[in-house]
């Protein structure tokens, strides 16, 4: 994911949940990946995927049992 992926992606995604403390950080290796983040906090990996011409971007996000609430 080149630098130009991951400022128009923080941007659009900043814009779309109102929310400026969300931060793209590119990742070393593999290169195909950024991690998103809230405030300094691991949301999740965002993915580029091209296919046949056509670019995606795939947001996977784990969510631990136990860090929900009890109910």
């Amino acid at each position: 994911m080149n630098q130009s992926d991951v400022t128009r992606l923080q941007s659009y995604l900043q814009t779309t949940f109102g929310n400026d403390g969300i931060k793209l950080v590119p990742r070393g290796k593999p290169t195909d990946s950024a991690e998103m983040m809230l405030n300094g906090e691991f949301l999740g990996v965002v993915y580029r995927d091209e296919d046949e011409g056509d670019i995606s971007f795939d947001l996977h996000m784990s969510i631990l049992e136990m860090d929900l609430p009890k109910l």
